[in-house]
């Protein structure tokens, strides 16, 4: 009994030692998820204590007390003056690594954040909504043969591919999907694009031997892998699509694709559905109709994720013809048709089945 008594300090004592560690790391967390910058002014004479108060004001921080404990235990005693941006998906220990180097701040830089699986008129509005462009600044670019010629010259990756007429824009899918950095608004179309070309270049070349030693051109890695992430919901599931998709080709089918029907017609998928005619057309990006079987699409229909090409690049090897995902996102992989509409109906019933309003 004695024994017992004497333990019960000792298991609070632990209990509270394990309660403040888990206090301090939680409020050592970034305080959401939302990226977007928020200027924050450290002024001269300023010290890291005296500025606690207004990043939590601004919300930038969970905890003061944790602030100051983790300013203590590591011995921060210089912020640097300046202007800055964070944001709200800063932990602690990044929000005083930007304080602590200091920065030079222009007021006038812009980030533009280009987002995986758009097309060529997402892009082009972004860029409009974003600098001193117009959308058709970015469309007179596209079409512009000396400009698309010198990219031929300057990049491994990129072909004559670009140049077929059949083409509606002729850089779509080699423009590589980030967040980008310019001075300010005036920044061109060219410059914007260069950007984002170079970006492709270093991701790519990761897997350069791998890209020229596989059976197809860089141009149809690309088309493949801009269809895959509009079809593949999940990272996991993108190999497994993407070998479906082979094995389709391998066998002369059409891909069967709806985004590229969509592509074809120029209709976002959010925007409606499809007309039959348009269904049916025999476009060069329409792979739902037999034009198109044992082929790939004449282009890509989007800028694809790394995750994306890397699928195509190593594709799940399998004897499966078909997928369906459900509403949440899950895949299912099937050999037949038969058992791909079975599935289908089972999802249906299940209320698992996408609905439209």
């Amino acid at each position: 009994m004695k024994k017992k008594i004497f333990l019960i300090p000792i298991i609070l004592v632990i209990v509270i030692i394990l309660s403040i560690i888990v206090f301090y790391n939680v409020g050592l967390k970034a305080v959401s998820s939302d990226n977007n910058k928020v200027e924050f002014i450290v002024e001269e004479g300023s010290t890291y204590y005296s500025v606690i108060n207004k990043l939590k004001n601004q919300n930038l921080i969970k905890n003061e007390l944790c602030f100051k404990i983790y300013i203590k235990l590591n011995n921060k005693n210089n912020i640097q003056a300046g202007t800055y941006k964070l944001s709200k998906d800063m932990n602690v220990k990044e929000i005083v690594e930007i304080l602590d180097k200091g920065n030079n701040y222009n007021p006038d830089v812009v980030d533009i954040t280009f987002k995986e699986g758009k097309n060529m008129r997402w892009i082009a509005s972004t860029i409009a909504s974003s600098t001193n462009n117009k959308e058709e600044d970015v469309f007179n670019l596209l079409n512009d043969k000396e400009y698309l010629n010198e990219l031929i010259n300057n990049y491994w990756f990129i072909d004559e591919s670009i140049l077929n007429t059949n083409i509606y824009y002729s850089l779509e899918g080699y423009l590589f999907p980030n967040t980008y950095q310019y001075m300010n608004k005036d920044v061109s179309v060219k410059e914007i694009f260069k950007s984002m070309l170079d970006e492709m270049n270093e991701e790519l070349s990761i897997y350069k031997e791998d890209i020229l030693n596989s059976n197809y051109t860089v141009h149809e890695i690309l088309t493949l892998a801009s269809i895959v992430e509009l079809e593949g919901t999940a990272n996991s599931d993108r190999a497994g699509i993407a070998g479906v998709f082979f094995n389709r080709l391998n066998d002369g089918w059409s891909l069967g694709s709806d985004v590229t029907t969509y592509y074809a017609a120029k209709v976002d998928m959010s925007e409606r559905d499809l007309y039959k005619y348009e269904i049916d057309d025999n476009n060069y990006y329409n792979t739902r109709s037999n034009f198109l079987a044992g082929k790939f699409p004449v282009g890509p229909i989007c800028n694809p994720s790394i995750d994306s090409i890397k699928a195509v690049l190593y594709p799940t090897s399998s004897n499966y013809y078909y997928f369906v995902a459900d509403k949440t996102g899950k895949t299912y992989f099937t050999s037949t048709y038969s058992a791909h509409i079975a599935k289908r109906d089972e999802l249906i019933e299940a209320g698992l089945w996408y609905t439209y309003e």
